[in-house]
Protein backbone atom coordinates (compact mmCIF):
# COMPACT_ATOMS: atom_id res chain seq x y z
CA UNK A 1 0.00 0.00 0.00
CA UNK A 2 1.24 3.48 -0.85
CA UNK A 3 1.87 5.80 2.08
CA UNK A 4 2.73 9.48 2.25
CA UNK A 5 6.41 8.62 1.79
CA UNK A 6 6.03 5.96 -0.87
CA UNK A 7 5.36 5.96 -4.59
CA UNK A 8 5.89 3.80 -7.66
CA UNK A 9 9.07 5.62 -8.68
CA UNK A 10 11.34 8.31 -7.26
CA UNK A 11 12.92 10.72 -9.74
CA UNK A 12 15.96 12.50 -8.31
CA UNK A 13 16.39 15.82 -10.10
CA UNK A 14 13.82 18.50 -10.93
CA UNK A 15 15.46 19.75 -14.09
CA UNK A 16 13.87 19.32 -17.49
CA UNK A 17 15.02 15.69 -17.90
CA UNK A 18 13.66 14.71 -14.49
CA UNK A 19 10.46 16.63 -15.23
CA UNK A 20 10.04 14.75 -18.53
CA UNK A 21 10.60 11.41 -16.75
CA UNK A 22 7.94 12.35 -14.21
CA UNK A 23 5.51 13.60 -16.87
CA UNK A 24 5.62 10.47 -19.00
CA UNK A 25 5.67 8.12 -16.00
CA UNK A 26 2.60 9.84 -14.58
CA UNK A 27 0.97 9.58 -17.99
CA UNK A 28 1.54 5.82 -17.78
CA UNK A 29 -0.45 5.70 -14.55
CA UNK A 30 2.49 5.64 -12.12
CA UNK A 31 2.72 7.68 -8.94
CA UNK A 32 5.95 9.68 -8.98
CA UNK A 33 7.91 11.50 -6.32
CA UNK A 34 10.38 14.08 -7.64
CA UNK A 35 13.04 15.09 -5.13
CA UNK A 36 15.68 17.80 -5.54
CA UNK A 37 18.07 19.45 -3.11
CA UNK A 38 17.27 22.80 -4.71
CA UNK A 39 14.42 24.25 -6.74
CA UNK A 40 12.80 23.28 -10.02
CA UNK A 41 15.36 23.87 -12.81
CA UNK A 42 17.85 25.08 -10.21
CA UNK A 43 20.87 23.41 -11.87
CA UNK A 44 21.91 22.97 -15.48
CA UNK A 45 18.39 23.47 -16.85
CA UNK A 46 18.13 26.96 -15.39
CA UNK A 47 21.44 27.92 -16.98
CA UNK A 48 20.52 26.62 -20.44
CA UNK A 49 19.52 28.49 -23.57
CA UNK A 50 16.62 26.16 -24.34
CA UNK A 51 17.94 24.76 -27.60
CA UNK A 52 16.07 21.91 -29.29
CA UNK A 53 18.53 20.99 -32.02
CA UNK A 54 19.04 18.41 -34.71
CA UNK A 55 21.42 20.59 -36.74
CA UNK A 56 24.51 19.93 -34.60
CA UNK A 57 24.23 16.13 -34.44
CA UNK A 58 25.86 13.65 -36.77
CA UNK A 59 23.96 10.50 -37.81
CA UNK A 60 23.82 7.99 -35.00
CA UNK A 61 22.08 7.29 -31.68
CA UNK A 62 22.00 10.89 -30.43
CA UNK A 63 20.46 12.16 -33.65
CA UNK A 64 17.79 9.45 -33.47
CA UNK A 65 17.05 10.59 -29.92
CA UNK A 66 16.91 14.21 -31.09
CA UNK A 67 14.54 13.48 -33.98
CA UNK A 68 12.19 11.64 -31.62
CA UNK A 69 12.36 14.51 -29.15
CA UNK A 70 11.63 17.00 -31.93
CA UNK A 71 8.34 15.22 -32.60
CA UNK A 72 7.56 14.98 -28.89
CA UNK A 73 8.27 18.69 -28.26
CA UNK A 74 5.84 19.50 -31.08
CA UNK A 75 3.19 17.44 -29.28
CA UNK A 76 4.03 18.93 -25.88
CA UNK A 77 3.71 22.46 -27.26
CA UNK A 78 0.05 21.71 -27.97
CA UNK A 79 -0.77 20.65 -24.40
CA UNK A 80 1.57 22.81 -22.30
CA UNK A 81 0.82 26.52 -21.84
CA UNK A 82 2.38 29.15 -24.14
CA UNK A 83 4.56 30.33 -21.23
CA UNK A 84 7.12 27.66 -22.17
CA UNK A 85 7.89 29.88 -25.20
CA UNK A 86 8.16 27.00 -27.64
CA UNK A 87 9.28 28.49 -30.93
CA UNK A 88 10.01 26.34 -34.02
CA UNK A 89 12.12 29.13 -35.50
CA UNK A 90 14.75 26.95 -37.17
CA UNK A 91 18.52 27.16 -37.09
CA UNK A 92 21.04 28.70 -39.45
CA UNK A 93 24.64 27.48 -39.60
CA UNK A 94 26.97 29.86 -41.42
CA UNK A 95 30.44 29.46 -42.91
CA UNK A 96 33.01 32.22 -43.27
CA UNK A 97 35.00 30.52 -46.04
CA UNK A 98 34.39 28.15 -48.94
CA UNK A 99 36.21 25.34 -47.15
CA UNK A 100 33.80 25.66 -44.24
CA UNK A 101 30.86 25.68 -46.64
CA UNK A 102 32.10 22.46 -48.24
CA UNK A 103 32.32 20.82 -44.80
CA UNK A 104 28.78 21.98 -43.98
CA UNK A 105 27.51 20.48 -47.23
CA UNK A 106 29.10 17.10 -46.51
CA UNK A 107 27.67 17.12 -42.99
CA UNK A 108 24.19 18.08 -44.20
CA UNK A 109 24.17 15.31 -46.82
CA UNK A 110 24.88 12.74 -44.11
CA UNK A 111 22.15 14.17 -41.89
CA UNK A 112 19.55 14.19 -44.67
CA UNK A 113 19.99 10.43 -45.08
CA UNK A 114 19.09 10.10 -41.38
CA UNK A 115 15.89 12.16 -41.63
CA UNK A 116 17.08 15.73 -41.05
CA UNK A 117 15.84 18.56 -43.25
CA UNK A 118 18.79 20.74 -44.29
CA UNK A 119 18.46 23.51 -46.88
CA UNK A 120 21.51 25.08 -48.50
CA UNK A 121 21.54 28.89 -48.38
CA UNK A 122 23.94 30.54 -50.81
CA UNK A 123 25.80 33.66 -49.72
CA UNK A 124 23.52 36.02 -51.65
CA UNK A 125 20.43 34.69 -49.84
CA UNK A 126 21.68 34.71 -46.25
CA UNK A 127 20.23 38.16 -45.61
CA UNK A 128 16.76 36.97 -46.55
CA UNK A 129 16.87 34.81 -43.42
CA UNK A 130 18.98 37.12 -41.23
CA UNK A 131 19.06 40.74 -42.44
CA UNK A 132 21.68 41.82 -39.87
CA UNK A 133 24.33 39.22 -40.70
CA UNK A 134 27.80 40.50 -41.54
CA UNK A 135 28.62 40.72 -45.26
CA UNK A 136 31.14 38.42 -46.88
CA UNK A 137 30.03 35.07 -45.45
CA UNK A 138 30.40 32.09 -47.78
CA UNK A 139 26.89 30.70 -47.17
CA UNK A 140 25.11 28.42 -44.77
CA UNK A 141 22.51 25.77 -44.11
CA UNK A 142 19.01 26.31 -42.77
CA UNK A 143 17.56 23.65 -40.42
CA UNK A 144 13.79 24.21 -40.07
CA UNK A 145 13.46 21.44 -37.44
CA UNK A 146 15.49 23.36 -34.85
CA UNK A 147 13.45 25.06 -32.14
CA UNK A 148 13.69 26.70 -28.73
CA UNK A 149 11.88 26.73 -25.38
CA UNK A 150 12.28 28.63 -22.13
CA UNK A 151 13.87 25.74 -20.19
CA UNK A 152 12.97 26.57 -16.59
CA UNK A 153 9.32 27.15 -17.45
CA UNK A 154 9.25 24.03 -19.62
CA UNK A 155 10.46 21.95 -16.65
CA UNK A 156 7.95 23.57 -14.29
CA UNK A 157 5.00 23.02 -16.61
CA UNK A 158 5.97 19.42 -17.36
CA UNK A 159 5.88 18.73 -13.62
CA UNK A 160 2.57 20.55 -13.25
CA UNK A 161 1.09 18.64 -16.18
CA UNK A 162 1.73 15.39 -14.31
CA UNK A 163 -1.16 16.36 -12.06
CA UNK A 164 -1.75 14.74 -8.69
CA UNK A 165 0.31 11.70 -9.71
CA UNK A 166 3.46 13.81 -9.25
CA UNK A 167 4.61 14.86 -5.78
CA UNK A 168 7.43 17.41 -5.48
CA UNK A 169 9.93 17.30 -2.61
CA UNK A 170 12.17 20.35 -3.05
CA UNK A 171 15.01 21.43 -0.78
CA UNK A 172 15.72 17.82 0.19
CA UNK A 173 19.16 16.42 -0.60
CA UNK A 174 19.44 12.71 -1.28
CA UNK A 175 22.08 11.29 1.08
CA UNK A 176 21.68 7.57 0.37
CA UNK A 177 20.06 5.11 -2.00
CA UNK A 178 18.24 2.49 0.06
CA UNK A 179 18.55 -1.14 -0.97
CA UNK A 180 17.12 -4.45 0.20
CA UNK A 181 18.89 -7.65 1.20
CA UNK A 182 19.28 -8.64 -2.45
CA UNK A 183 20.76 -5.28 -3.41
CA UNK A 184 17.56 -4.07 -5.06
CA UNK A 185 16.44 -0.45 -4.75
CA UNK A 186 13.81 0.34 -2.16
CA UNK A 187 14.01 4.12 -2.04
CA UNK A 188 16.24 6.99 -0.93
CA UNK A 189 17.17 8.75 2.27
CA UNK A 190 17.02 12.53 2.16
CA UNK A 191 17.82 15.30 4.58
CA UNK A 192 14.15 15.17 5.59
CA UNK A 193 13.77 11.39 5.99
CA UNK A 194 13.22 8.26 3.93
CA UNK A 195 11.21 7.97 0.72
CA UNK A 196 10.24 4.51 -0.51
CA UNK A 197 9.78 3.16 -4.04
CA UNK A 198 10.95 0.09 -5.97
CA UNK A 199 12.55 2.30 -8.64
CA UNK A 200 14.85 5.34 -8.47
CA UNK A 201 15.69 7.44 -11.55
CA UNK A 202 18.97 9.34 -11.53
CA UNK A 203 18.12 12.55 -13.38
CA UNK A 204 20.63 14.73 -11.58
CA UNK A 205 22.45 15.97 -14.68
CA UNK A 206 26.00 17.07 -13.99
CA UNK A 207 25.80 15.48 -10.55
CA UNK A 208 24.75 12.10 -11.96
CA UNK A 209 28.05 10.51 -11.00
CA UNK A 210 27.57 11.52 -7.36
CA UNK A 211 24.13 9.91 -7.14
CA UNK A 212 25.41 6.80 -8.93
CA UNK A 213 28.13 6.44 -6.30
CA UNK A 214 25.51 6.61 -3.56
CA UNK A 215 24.04 3.51 -5.20
CA UNK A 216 27.45 1.85 -5.37
CA UNK A 217 28.16 2.20 -9.09
CA UNK A 218 30.35 4.43 -11.24
CA UNK A 219 29.03 6.72 -13.95
CA UNK A 220 31.70 8.97 -15.53
CA UNK A 221 29.76 12.25 -15.63
CA UNK A 222 31.95 15.36 -15.54
CA UNK A 223 31.04 19.07 -15.48
CA UNK A 224 31.81 21.10 -18.59
CA UNK A 225 31.42 24.81 -17.82
CA UNK A 226 29.86 27.26 -20.23
CA UNK A 227 29.02 30.98 -20.12
CA UNK A 228 26.16 32.85 -21.78
CA UNK A 229 25.94 36.60 -22.36
CA UNK A 230 22.46 38.17 -22.23
CA UNK A 231 21.79 41.49 -23.96
CA UNK A 232 19.22 44.16 -23.22
CA UNK A 233 15.78 43.49 -24.77
CA UNK A 234 15.79 44.22 -28.49
CA UNK A 235 13.47 44.14 -31.48
CA UNK A 236 13.84 40.85 -33.31
CA UNK A 237 17.30 41.47 -34.77
CA UNK A 238 18.15 37.73 -34.72
CA UNK A 239 15.40 35.54 -36.16
CA UNK A 240 16.91 32.05 -35.90
CA UNK A 241 19.46 30.25 -33.81
CA UNK A 242 22.59 31.23 -35.73
CA UNK A 243 25.93 29.61 -35.17
CA UNK A 244 29.29 29.26 -36.86
CA UNK A 245 30.35 26.02 -38.51
CA UNK A 246 33.04 25.33 -35.88
CA UNK A 247 30.38 24.97 -33.19
CA UNK A 248 29.63 21.41 -34.32
CA UNK A 249 33.28 20.42 -33.91
CA UNK A 250 33.42 22.00 -30.44
CA UNK A 251 30.34 20.06 -29.33
CA UNK A 252 31.94 16.79 -30.43
CA UNK A 253 35.35 17.57 -28.93
CA UNK A 254 36.55 15.82 -25.79
CA UNK A 255 39.12 18.49 -25.00
CA UNK A 256 39.20 19.91 -21.47
CA UNK A 257 40.65 23.19 -22.74
CA UNK A 258 38.66 26.36 -23.31
CA UNK A 259 36.79 26.43 -26.62
CA UNK A 260 34.52 29.17 -27.89
CA UNK A 261 32.39 29.21 -31.03
CA UNK A 262 29.75 31.71 -32.07
CA UNK A 263 26.14 30.98 -31.14
CA UNK A 264 23.60 33.82 -31.28
CA UNK A 265 19.84 33.68 -30.89
CA UNK A 266 16.97 35.96 -30.08
CA UNK A 267 14.21 35.16 -27.62
CA UNK A 268 10.50 35.91 -27.51
CA UNK A 269 11.10 38.11 -24.47
CA UNK A 270 13.57 40.29 -26.38
CA UNK A 271 17.11 39.65 -25.07
CA UNK A 272 19.66 38.04 -27.35
CA UNK A 273 21.60 35.08 -25.94
CA UNK A 274 25.27 34.80 -26.91
CA UNK A 275 27.41 31.69 -26.47
CA UNK A 276 29.01 29.26 -26.53
CA UNK A 277 32.00 28.30 -24.44
CA UNK A 278 33.17 24.91 -23.17
CA UNK A 279 35.86 23.97 -20.68
CA UNK A 280 36.36 21.35 -18.00
CA UNK A 281 37.33 23.16 -14.80
CA UNK A 282 35.34 21.15 -12.28
CA UNK A 283 32.55 23.07 -10.57
CA UNK A 284 34.44 26.38 -10.60
CA UNK A 285 31.95 29.22 -11.17
CA UNK A 286 34.58 31.97 -11.26
CA UNK A 287 33.70 34.62 -13.83
CA UNK A 288 36.09 34.50 -16.77
CA UNK A 289 36.55 37.86 -18.48
CA UNK A 290 38.57 36.11 -21.21
CA UNK A 291 35.58 33.93 -22.10
CA UNK A 292 33.20 36.88 -22.11
CA UNK A 293 35.58 38.90 -24.28
CA UNK A 294 35.78 36.06 -26.81
CA UNK A 295 32.01 35.55 -26.88
CA UNK A 296 31.34 39.25 -27.47
CA UNK A 297 34.00 39.57 -30.18
CA UNK A 298 32.84 36.48 -32.05
CA UNK A 299 29.16 37.47 -31.87
CA UNK A 300 29.76 40.99 -33.19
CA UNK A 301 31.88 39.59 -36.03
CA UNK A 302 28.80 37.73 -37.30
CA UNK A 303 26.21 40.32 -36.20
CA UNK A 304 27.89 43.77 -36.27
CA UNK A 305 24.64 45.36 -35.05
CA UNK A 306 25.31 43.83 -31.62
CA UNK A 307 28.43 45.98 -31.26
CA UNK A 308 26.31 48.87 -29.95
CA UNK A 309 24.11 46.74 -27.69
CA UNK A 310 24.53 46.49 -23.92
CA UNK A 311 25.14 43.14 -22.28
CA UNK A 312 22.91 43.14 -19.20
CA UNK A 313 24.19 40.03 -17.45
CA UNK A 314 26.03 36.76 -17.83
CA UNK A 315 25.56 33.35 -16.27
CA UNK A 316 27.45 30.09 -16.09
CA UNK A 317 26.22 26.51 -16.18
CA UNK A 318 27.70 23.03 -16.14
CA UNK A 319 26.95 20.61 -18.95
CA UNK A 320 27.00 16.94 -17.88
CA UNK A 321 29.80 15.61 -20.07
CA UNK A 322 30.23 11.90 -20.81
CA UNK A 323 33.37 10.46 -22.48
CA UNK A 324 31.51 9.20 -25.56
CA UNK A 325 29.14 12.20 -25.73
CA UNK A 326 26.08 9.99 -25.27
CA UNK A 327 23.79 10.16 -22.23
CA UNK A 328 23.07 7.27 -19.89
CA UNK A 329 19.40 6.35 -20.27
CA UNK A 330 17.72 3.24 -18.93
CA UNK A 331 18.06 0.58 -16.24
CA UNK A 332 21.37 -0.12 -14.54
CA UNK A 333 21.79 -3.92 -14.28
CA UNK A 334 24.33 -3.46 -11.51
CA UNK A 335 21.62 -2.24 -9.10
CA UNK A 336 18.12 -3.64 -9.75
CA UNK A 337 15.59 -0.84 -9.70
CA UNK A 338 18.10 1.94 -10.46
CA UNK A 339 17.65 3.83 -13.72
CA UNK A 340 19.64 6.70 -15.18
CA UNK A 341 18.63 9.65 -17.35
CA UNK A 342 21.63 11.95 -17.25
CA UNK A 343 24.84 12.88 -19.06
CA UNK A 344 23.20 14.73 -21.96
CA UNK A 345 25.92 17.41 -22.03
CA UNK A 346 24.51 20.55 -23.70
CA UNK A 347 21.57 18.76 -25.32
CA UNK A 348 19.52 17.80 -22.26
CA UNK A 349 16.70 20.26 -22.86
CA UNK A 350 16.28 19.11 -26.44
CA UNK A 351 16.59 15.40 -25.60
CA UNK A 352 14.45 15.48 -22.45
CA UNK A 353 11.13 14.21 -23.90
CA UNK A 354 12.64 11.16 -25.60
CA UNK A 355 14.66 10.38 -22.47
CA UNK A 356 11.57 10.64 -20.28
CA UNK A 357 9.54 8.48 -22.65
CA UNK A 358 12.24 5.78 -22.63
CA UNK A 359 12.23 5.70 -18.82
CA UNK A 360 8.42 5.61 -18.64
CA UNK A 361 8.16 2.83 -21.22
CA UNK A 362 10.68 0.71 -19.30
CA UNK A 363 8.91 1.29 -15.99
CA UNK A 364 5.60 0.28 -17.57
CA UNK A 365 7.04 -2.83 -19.23
CA UNK A 366 6.44 -1.46 -22.72
CA UNK A 367 8.75 -1.47 -25.73
CA UNK A 368 11.15 1.48 -25.88
CA UNK A 369 10.54 3.99 -28.69
CA UNK A 370 14.01 3.32 -30.13
CA UNK A 371 17.09 1.18 -29.56
CA UNK A 372 18.47 2.13 -26.14
CA UNK A 373 21.54 -0.10 -26.37
CA UNK A 374 23.96 2.78 -27.11
CA UNK A 375 22.80 4.57 -23.93
CA UNK A 376 23.37 1.64 -21.53
CA UNK A 377 24.54 3.08 -18.20
CA UNK A 378 26.97 0.23 -17.57
CA UNK A 379 28.78 0.55 -20.92
CA UNK A 380 31.86 2.13 -19.31
CA UNK A 381 32.34 -0.59 -16.70
CA UNK A 382 34.34 -2.95 -18.96
CA UNK A 383 36.69 -0.16 -20.03
CA UNK A 384 37.42 0.72 -16.41
CA UNK A 385 38.14 -2.88 -15.37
Amino acid sequence: MLTRNSSDVIVVGAGVVGAACAYYAAGSGLRVTVVDRGSVAGGTTGAGEGNLLVSDKEPGPELELALLSTRLWTELAKVLPPEIEYEPKGGLVVASHESGMAALKDFALQQEKAGVTAEEVPADRLHELEPHLAPGLAGGYHYPQDAQVMPALAAAHLLRAGGDRVTLRLGEEVTAVLTGVGGEVRGVRTSAGELHAPFVVNATGTWGGELARLAGVELPVLPRRGFVLVTEPLPRVVRHKVYAADYVADVASGSAALQTSTVVEGTQAGPVLIGASRERVGFDRTLSTEVLRRLAAEATAIFPVLGTVRAMRTYAGFRPYMPDHLPAIGPDPRVPGLLHACGHEGAGIGLAPASGLIIARWLSGDEPPLDIGPFRPERFASAAS
